[in-house]
């Protein structure tokens, strides 16, 4: 179970020799016919702390070869690889020297791993995630064999934060860095918030296994089948800590006492620090990552602001997270028919490395290149967002239909009730653990029929489309909606509805098979939760005012996709999204994580004319 434990954690993306060892361990004898010598040292920083770091070369080196680094929280290999791993084949051709370090206060580095992602660049004695990286390639570049001066860092999650904060300062011997899946705010909308609503499930299985212990990556035990069912038995947020907890968790202690996006938050967004791009910069992006869907985004443009080399460059395809450093043909149910994981590779990521680290090939041109959703076609672009994508409003209607066509001010508002006793999950029940089995990975592609005829989820269904409908840029969503209580959230659901005759199924499938088809298929395109409270100040929260109708802005992040002629297009619209995220007890409170039992009421929730998806439509817009 560790195994694929951490394979989910670290998103398939960190080489199969790392899934595979997640703690140290004695080094095995290696094999003489190996593809790989293997080392294992300590690298000493600034302050005398030292690092646990894995030194992987090819076994018949030929020649100073560059040096790829990694930096992870997630446990070096215990050996080296007896084969070459798949997802390394085009980097081998070319040749590295490979590089895996366990971050301070991991398994065997010395320090307290707290999470922390901040940075002290006017403070020349103090020590985060930069200045390590620094003080590793220092290291390296005048202690390993036969390298040639050259280092790049590359990563996905946690390794991809690890590479991304290396630009703060880089070493003059970085002359590439691949964030993938990377983060710079903990409360905007990656791993720990959504919009400054707690993401529940991933703070408890996530946050526990990286600091309840530090020489491994514990599962979370609930002792339960269904999640959804543990964690409505559990209570407030705070519950966590006091039962089960009880301190060991210092990220969570600090979630519990900061709701609001105040300093402790906004001091450890490290991309303050940038400043003239200068270090070629692979950005990598998945449109479906379930854990890190907004930072790489963001990493990007901070970079793009200050880039006159043209370095910084975004990558973005269907993917979760991290799934394109393995085979990636299918987004959970939705076929992709080939594998762009290994197109990803060994056509935008060897030839990346190999242009700045080994100075062969030819310098990649593009600034942006997305594998478009729908039409599963590369796309490059020489800005983005692209220039031509005309903002285009698509309106719920309160029969229930979406059209491009406003409605009548006087048309009137649909509701629904919501109960905090009887949240909407966030996918089909029961809900296994985050890491232990794949559900997690792929929920965010996965068929949205289980929910869409609840009482408490409106749904609203455009007519088949007459043409293609191309998606390029930034989708947003603005409800003007109610609510009875002081407090509320809304989840926005942005789908492609396949057709009812989308494939042939055969009826003599196994069992099982026939709710998995794709004819009718409702595939999520984009989802995102807005706290009401939230809404005028993400500092100083406030309350409601009971019933009034106020326009709810839902950012739902950028996207390349094609609706296709035939399909049609729904907008789901919810109140709750359990347990990914935690219940809104629809009283406004300081502290939902601290909200007693009484603090939980239903509410009832009104949708209203004006209310809209925002799409960047790419040419002309179809009938509907």
């Amino acid at each position: 179970m560790r195994h694929r434990f951490l394979m989910l954690l670290a998103a398939a993306a960190l080489p199969a020799l790392v899934a595979a060892r997640p703690q140290a361990a004695p080094v095995a004898a290696e094999a003489p016919d190996a593809p790989f010598t293997y080392q294992k040292l300590m690298v000493p920083m600034r302050d005398g702390a030292k690092m646990e770091t894995v030194i992987i070369r090819p076994r018949n080196q030929s020649g100073p070869l560059p040096i790829l680094l990694q930096r992870t929280p997630y446990g070096v290999p215990a050996s080296g690889p007896g084969k070459v791993p798949g997802s390394w084949a085009s980097l081998v051709k070319d040749g590295y020297i490979f590089v895996f370090q366990s971050m301070r206060g991991r398994f065997g580095s010395d320090g307290d791993f707290t999470l922390s992602t901040a940075v002290h660049p006017a403070d020349p004695k103090a020590v985060d995630e930069a200045t390590d990286a620094y003080d590793t390639i220092d290291w390296l570049v005048k202690n390993v064999p036969a390298n040639n001066g050259k280092v790049g860092m590359w990563g996905v999650s946690y390794p991809g934060f690890a590479a991304a904060v290396a630009l703060v300062h880089p070493h003059p011997a970085l002359k590439a860095v691949s964030p993938q899946a990377a983060w710079i705010d903990y409360w905007q909308n990656d791993d720990l918030h959504r919009n400054g609503a707690l993401r529940l499930s991933y703070t408890a299985d996530w946050v526990s296994s990286l600091q309840v212990d530090k020489t491994q990556n514990k599962p979370f035990d609930y002792g339960n089948v269904d999640t959804y069912e543990w964690f409505l038995a559990l209570g407030p947020v705070e519950n966590l800590d006091k039962r089960y907890f009880h301190g060991s968790v210092p990220m969570l202690t600090a979630l519990l006492d900061h709701p609001n996006h105040d300093s402790f938050y906004t001091s450890q967004n490290w991309t303050a620090a940038l400043g003239k791009t200068t270090v070629p910069t692979l950005n990598v992006a998945g449109f479906w990552d379930q854990e890190d869907p907004w930072g790489s985004w963001q990493i990007y443009q901070k970079q793009q602001a200050n880039d006159p080399d043209h370095l910084a460059q975004m990558v973005a395809g269907p993917w979760a997270h991290g799934t394109w450093q393995g085979k990636m043909d299918a987004l959970g149910n939705i076929p992709l028919g080939r594998d762009t994981g290994a197109e990803f590779r060994d056509q935008i990521q060897t030839p990346f490395f190999r242009y700045w680290l080994h100075g062969t090939g030819e310098r990649p041109s593009f600034e942006a290149k997305m594998l478009q959703s729908g039409s599963d076609l590369w796309k490059t672009y020489r800005h983005w967002p692209p220039a031509g994508a005309t903002p285009t409003d698509l309106f719920l209607h309160a029969d229930g239909s979406l059209s491009f066509t406003a409605p009548a001010k006087t048309e009137a508002c649909r509701d629904y009730v919501s109960d905090p006793a009887n949240p909407v999950p966030f996918r089909e029940r029961p809900i296994s653990p985050t890491y232990p089995r794949p559900e997690w990975r792929w929920w965010e592609s996965a068929d949205q029929r289980f929910v869409d005829h609840r009482p408490d989820v409106l749904s609203y269904v455009s007519a088949p489309l007459d043409a293609d409908l191309t998606v390029t840029g930034k989708l947003a969503a603005t409800l003007m909606a109610s609510t009875s209580g002081t407090d509320s959230d809304f989840v926005v659901k942005l789908i492609d509805v396949l057709p009812q005759n989308y494939q042939q199924f055969d009826m003599d499938a196994p069992l099982g098979a026939y709710p998995r088809q794709l004819n009718g298929y409702e595939w999520p395109i984009a989802m995102e939760v807005r706290r009401g409270k939230f809404l005028a100040s993400d500092v100083a929260p406030r309350a409601l005012t009971p019933n009034k109708v106020i326009a709810w802005d839902v950012p739902l992040r950028d996207h390349d996709h094609v609706f296709q002629k035939g399909h049609r297009i729904m907008v789901q619209v919810q109140s709750s999204w359990f347990p990914v995220i935690d219940r809104n007890p629809q009283t406004f409170v300081p502290n939902i994580a601290r909200a007693k039992p009484a603090d939980f009421v239903k509410a009832t929730q009104r949708v209203c004319a004006g209310s809209r998806v925002t799409l960047p439509v790419m040419g002309s817009e179809p009938r509907l």
